[in-house]
């Protein structure tokens, strides 16, 4: 059969009831350049409010994080709640470079599992196309498979807290260098203990303190210039052995590629949306 989602993710029954899920932010950053990260997306209620990011993969579609399907029962309601901001840095000033765009669609991996956070991946078809520029451009994708070396550094944007204990929330942009983590130390009895599943990768340092955290799900991890994460969970932020955990993206880069290659068309969106 013809499916958006062409990668098989396995539901596990496992599940972390210590974790946190939705609303990761950046701890232990630092402000990047204005408009230096300019694939990033800020996903906002229509009271503009900024609670989940996302990145471009071209300028019809936008990925995310599953989690941030949030909502009434169906996906039409999501998608009229919701607004897409590009080319933002201060959420908090209008700067004249910022593009808002509403969805039109809202397509979660029919395999996501709110419990274990498998599959916690999200494309968004938009309903009118960004324009790319000096302050909005896609990014690039790893291929299918492709894995990342334990260590490799890799950056992770969004907007929010600073401190894991909460407090004002920055309106600028933070971004923060963290290195890959093994899923083998990631899935070991001082960490996450089994709940890492292969569509899953850590960053993070052993002792802690630089990690996403409240408010930037969904947003992306960027290593040598490709995005290989997507920002779904942790225990607490920053923890000593508990590094982040991301969405794999290299599992399903099929996907991307089809949406990129065909731009699909809504019908055959909705089975999938429901699924």
């Amino acid at each position: 059969t013809n499916t958006l989602w062409t990668v098989l993710c396995v539901s596990f029954s496992k599940s972390n009831p210590s974790q946190k899920v939705g609303e990761e932010r950046i701890v232990g950053g630092y402000a990047p350049v204005p408009h230096s990260i300019k694939y990033i997306v800020s996903i906002q209620t229509l009271e503009r409010k900024h609670f989940c990011g996302g990145f471009l993969i071209n300028k019809h579609w936008v990925v995310t994080a599953a989690h941030c399907n949030i909502g009434l029962s169906f996906f039409i309601y999501r998608v009229r709640n919701m607004l897409i901001v590009g080319g933002d840095y201060s959420l908090s000033i209008y700067e004249g470079t910022e593009q808002e765009i509403l969805p039109h669609i809202l397509v979660p991996h029919p395999s996501y599992n709110k419990f274990t956070n498998n599959c916690d991946i999200m494309l968004i078809k938009l309903r009118a196309p960004f324009y790319l520029n000096s302050y909005v451009s896609i990014t690039l994708l790893p291929r299918q498979g492709d894995p990342i070396a334990e260590g490799r550094l890799c950056r992770v944007s969004g907007w929010g807290y600073t401190n894991p204990s909460g407090g004002p929330i920055p309106s600028t942009l933070r971004t923060v260098m963290l290195p890959i983590v093994s899923t083998e130390k990631c899935n070991s009895s001082e960490s996450f203990s089994g709940n890492i599943t292969e569509n899953m990768l850590c960053a993070g340092y052993s002792l802690g303190g630089k990690d996403s955290c409240q408010g930037d799900s969904g947003g992306p991890l960027v290593c040598d210039g490709r995005v290989y994460g997507v920002v779904s969970w942790g225990k607490g932020c920053a923890d000593a052995q508990f590094p982040g955990v991301y969405t794999a993206v290299s599992k399903f880069r099929r996907v991307f590629y089809a949406a990129n290659l065909t731009g699909l068309v809504t019908q055959r969106l909705i089975p999938f949306v429901l699924a």
